[in-house]
């Protein structure tokens, strides 16, 4: 399994297999702190090879520069079965609301795919 893509965005949806994805982004920028974005999206698309066929768990973690959490930990499963093809995609689509940040610094959301860390990225957050 790979992830074809983890992105912020200001609006997800699929519909029949494809994703609409609208104002990906990896920075807020604030006038002043603390500050709270009302609401954004999480992408996620993960490929997964024919051996792999099967259901998973998944985890999304949070953890700012100081090893603490932003918003609960997400959790779920993926069903991933065959289209036809020899691999095969799965999307995690998710809004978090009401993100709330007492300082500048960077957030890492952290996805993991049956316990094991898959990917990461970053959400900055700044004063401009």
């Amino acid at each position: 399994m790979k992830p074809e893509l983890f992105t912020f965005c200001d609006f997800a949806q699929e519909s029949g297999g494809k994703l609409t994805i609208v104002g990906t982004f990896d920075t807020i920028i604030t006038r002043s702190f603390p500050c709270v974005h009302p609401q954004l999206s999480v992408v996620i698309r993960m490929r997964f090879n024919i051996g792999e066929f099967t259901t998973h768990s998944f985890r999304i973690e949070t953890l700012d520069l100081d090893g603490e959490p932003c918003i609960k930990p997400v959790s779920g499963s993926i069903n991933v079965k065959s289209a036809g093809n020899a691999t095969a995609v799965s999307h995690l689509v998710f809004g978090v609301n009401n993100l709330r940040f007492n300082n500048p610094g960077v957030t890492n959301f952290i996805l993991y795919i049956d316990d094991k860390e898959i990917t990461s990225i970053p959400l900055y957050v700044r004063k401009g």
